[in-house]
């Protein structure tokens, strides 16, 4: 990429970029020719042109982030809020800690990045796009406080895609079901059984059963890089399901 073309091109910040998800966002967009920033409390992505050290609990983080990549620059035409934390466990019994860790990774971020973002997404006619979750479209059972704060997002999505839909700026949520990711791998490690039994229970949810597999953080990926498109500039509000089927209605038991 030429220096001249390099000050032209757009630039996304992708939160959590360490992660599954946001790991393989940051290569998708880096591979379209996008200046690539990854705002993570770890530095662990490859395909970035930029890192910013962030803890999106902390709104003075969050818009520290958002400063420092248009400082470096001048210019921010997306921002993915991938940045998420899982959950598991009845309500009960969730301590305090836990459900303030979920709500405030998950959704406080989410929404204090995007807050952050608004005045500088304007000039760009730019976009953020959420990550959700299938249990931000649905119940799930022993997970009432991760599907609180992904719920939270779906809605928080369409809330503020109204809101800016007269400066230009588009807001969509992904609403992924299992993914082949850190967090699922740490799911099935802290469920304090079979590691295998764990992943055949959750893929027998799924309405393909025998041949269900998990979702690739690539395919993930692809759908967010599609969203911030030109051509998706019809697309704004929406909750986008890629789970297989997993959240469109009751499936038959066999």
């Amino acid at each position: 990429m030429n220096d001249a073309f390099a000050a032209e091109s757009p630039v996304v910040l992708v939160t959590g970029g360490s992660g599954g998800i946001g790991s393989a966002t940051l290569q998708r967009f880096a591979t379209g020719g996008w200046r690539c920033a990854n705002a993570d409390v770890n530095d662990g992505a490859n395909h970035v042109d930029m890192y910013v050290s962030t803890d999106v609990r902390n709104v003075s983080s969050c818009r520290a982030a958002i400063a420092g990549v248009v400082s470096k620059f001048g210019r921010l035409d997306a921002l993915v809020n991938a940045a998420g934390v899982w959950h598991e466990g009845v309500t009960a019994d969730t301590s305090e800690e836990d459900f303030d860790r979920v709500i405030d990774v998950n959704l406080k971020g989410t929404y204090f990045m995007s807050a952050a973002a608004i005045e500088h997404l304007a000039p760009t006619r730019g976009c953020i796009v959420n990550l959700s979750s299938d249990a931000g479209i649905q119940g799930n059972s022993g997970a009432a406080a991760y599907c609180a704060s992904k719920g939270g997002v779906s809605l928080f999505s369409k809330a503020l895609a109204l809101e800016l839909a007269p400066t230009g700026v588009r807001v969509n949520a992904v609403c992924p079901g299992d993914v082949d990711s850190p967090m699922l791998r740490g799911q099935a490690r802290n469920s304090g059984g079979d590691e295998r039994a764990y992943y055949d229970r959750l893929l027998a949810g799924y309405p393909q059963r025998a041949t269900a597999r998990f979702i690739r953080p690539e395919e993930v990926a692809e759908i967010i890089w599609f969203l911030a498109q030109p051509h998706a500039a019809a697309i704004t509000g929406a909750n986008l399901s890629i789970d297989f089927g997993l959240s469109a209605g009751i499936f038959p038991a066999d």
